[in-house]
């Protein structure tokens, strides 16, 4: 009972950050699974069995309040719906090890260059109404973050959600819920395709139900915060973030950075603190936003 609750809190937790930021639960709640000695295709099947819980709440929820593109979400679900399908079929024989720490280095770029947009760009106030992507870059891109989703337990949101947010003007509140919701799709088509490969008897039912209790409670927290976050304070928030993240990920596969680790995260958390402090004083007074 006592790791029930315990697990389930970790899935209200990784929901949470993945409602409010549009990345981390399948990062944060893989993680703790391979820390408690499980395989990581059966980690990865168990994680997205929950998700398909935890998202459709977590979608329903920013539909009501207002944070979804529904033109940049139907153009994401099926090619990632794909490579997510794709992804979860071949796990087993993916060297994802090997290409993880070249996609962690391109997302920590992509990381840096949102925060420091939202800082500096931030202060024009022009903002889109939608979230402008071409039907061949969303292709690309939802093949890609599908794949990677489902080969590492995580990876729709860190990948989308930086490159979207990469756009100049666009709205961060309509990505954040854009992302979060199309990952309903992703998660039914890695379940789909974990299920043909590995088959119901290797799922560990008890984590898919802990993390489903959890994350059904905090989808509709996470939605209204977003709501009530400004634009620019969210990008601040949402670049920090991927840097930590993918900046863990290069620590982990890179052991000689290990003896450096705790002044990395000390330096980035204090980066990341004055950024934040930056954009709300920055932002005192902000001039009218310009929809476009």
């Amino acid at each position: 009972m006592k790791k029930l609750i315990i697990f389930a809190f970790i899935g209200f937790l990784a929901q949470l950050i993945d409602g409010s930021l549009g990345m981390a639960y399948g990062v944060t709640s893989t993680s703790l699974l391979l820390t408690f000695g499980i395989a990581p295709a059966v980690a990865s099947a168990s994680v997205h069995l929950s998700e398909v819980v935890t998202t459709a709440a977590s979608g329903i929820s920013h539909m009501k309040f207002g944070n979804v593109d529904r033109q940049a979400l139907l153009k994401l679900i099926i090619p990632g719906s794909i490579g997510a399908f794709a992804g979860a079929c071949f796990l087993s024989n993916l060297p994802g090890n090997v290409v993880k720490p070249y996609i962690s280095i391109f997302l920590l770029i992509l990381g840096v260059y949102v925060l420091f947009r939202f800082l500096i760009i931030s202060n024009t106030r022009t903002e889109m109404k939608s979230i402008n992507i071409s039907r061949k870059k969303s292709i690309v891109l939802g093949l890609i973050a599908g794949f990677a989703d489902a080969t590492g337990g995580g990876g729709w949101g860190p990948i989308t959600t930086p490159v979207l947010l990469s756009q100049k003007g666009v709205p961060a509140r309509k990505v954040v819920g854009t992302v979060d919701t199309s990952e309903f799709a992703i998660a039914v088509s890695a379940t789909m395709g974990f299920l043909i490969a590995l088959g119901w008897q290797d799922v560990n039912w008890f984590w898919v139900f802990a993390l489903m209790a959890g994350g059904i409670i905090a989808a509709p927290i996470a939605a209204w915060i977003v709501t009530k976050l400004p634009s620019y304070l969210l990008g601040v928030l949402v670049g920090g973030f991927i840097i930590l993240t993918n900046a863990r990920t290069l620590i982990n596969t890179w052991k000689f950075l290990d003896h450096w680790s705790l002044v990395i995260y000390m330096l980035l958390s204090i980066g990341w603190t004055v950024s934040i402090v930056y954009a709300i004083r920055n932002n005192k007074n902000p001039v009218p936003i310009t929809k476009k």
